[in-house]
């Protein structure tokens, strides 16, 4: 029997990343699942607070500290930056002594990310970072639900996650997982029942998040600076709004329960999500939309005429919502038609 320390250099290695921070307990329970599974060697590279919600967001003009920490089974460090930070650093070959990760994984985010969600997610950002610098990467978040999740389930929607995870190693290992995009995974409320994974588009589900103002004292200290186009700083204050002067309002958001929610397909994310299924959306970094098709014919008006580009951006998204409908909604690598040839039985 070989022992793990003759095989560790041909296990594929894992790159576990998140934005809720690297004590989050969807981080932990997905680490403790893919040591347990004794079939990766694992890598932990996470941000060392909670970064919800920074989007895309990098860290530029500063240096960030990377600290490693002690996570069983796992070489794991704790850094001053964000998800896609975390991604970039962890994928580079300078954290973790030229070892680069053969798959990315961001998440269990505490937290759905469907529909326009991604946008805001720093879960999914994670997983763009590693898949714009040509890694695969899978984003994974629960739909948490006030007074019906508990911490529990962030493990059980890191084990139903599981055989995905295998799944995307195996074809990146027979050189045949689609390279054209990375894979926003979204976990039901009640994962103990869900109804499998099923292949979805992004929608456009979105909760609203709005403003009020507010008198109460918020994080003590925030640097804001603004520069504009030349480099030149508009302002550079250290602005104290713990306690705010006669000339500063204070504002913070809040979440309205009602969400944008158009009547959308039973295929799209949000929509299976609530159904019950594991939903599985590749997504890309690239529009539809092309800039040469805003350069025809037709956009050379005769002299004096007038172009309409609200008329010609009607056609143009009814034509790409015709090929999004169409026979294999254009994922690179046919995932919808693995996936429906195996019902997720073997393959997931």
């Amino acid at each position: 029997m070989e022992t793990k320390a003759n095989t560790d250099v041909e296990l594929p290695t894992v790159l576990v990343t998140n934005d809720d921070g690297i004590d989050a307990p969807g981080l932990q329970y997905l680490v403790q699942i893919l040591v347990a599974a004794g079939r990766y060697r694992v890598l932990v590279c996470a941000p060392n607070v909670d970064n919800s919600a920074v989007s895309h967001c990098i860290t530029w003009r500063r240096a960030i500290c990377a600290k490693q920490v002690q996570v069983e089974g796992a070489s794991a460090f704790a850094v001053s930056g964000t998800p896609a930070d975390c991604a970039s650093l962890g994928i580079s070959g300078e954290l973790f002594s030229g070892l680069i990760p053969d798959l990315v994984v961001s998440g269990v985010n505490i937290g759905s990310n469907c529909g326009y969600h991604v946008v805001y997610s720093g879960t999914v950002a994670g997983a763009r970072e590693a898949f714009l610098y040509g890694i695969p990467s899978i984003a994974l978040s629960y739909n948490w639900v006030g007074g019906q999740s508990t911490i529990q389930y962030l493990k059980l929607a890191a084990e139903a996650c599981l055989p995905l995870i295998n799944s995307v190693l195996t074809e990146v290992k027979n050189k045949t997982y689609p390279t054209g995009s990375f894979l926003n995974v979204d976990v039901p409320t009640d994962v103990p029942n869900h109804k499998g994974f099923k292949i979805t588009k992004q929608g456009k589900h979105m909760t609203k998040i709005g403003w009020t103002r507010t008198h109460s004292s918020m994080p003590a200290t925030e640097s804001y600076q603004t520069a504009n186009i030349n480099g030149t700083t508009l302002v550079d204050t250290e602005m104290d709004i713990s306690i705010p002067f006669q000339d500063q309002l204070l504002f913070k958001r809040v979440l309205h329960r009602t969400s944008y929610n158009e009547k959308e397909d039973d295929d799209t994310d949000y929509q299976a999500l609530k159904s019950g299924y594991i939903t599985i959306t590749p997504l890309g970094a690239l529009s539809l939309t092309e800039l040469l098709e805003w350069r025809e014919d037709g956009l050379k008006p005769a002299h004096g005429e007038e172009v309409s580009l609200v008329k010609l951006g009607r056609k143009r998204a009814k034509d790409g919502l015709r090929e999004i409908r169409g026979g294999g909604r254009r994922f690179k690598g046919n995932w919808r038609g693995r996936i429906e040839e195996k019902e997720t039985k073997g393959l997931l």
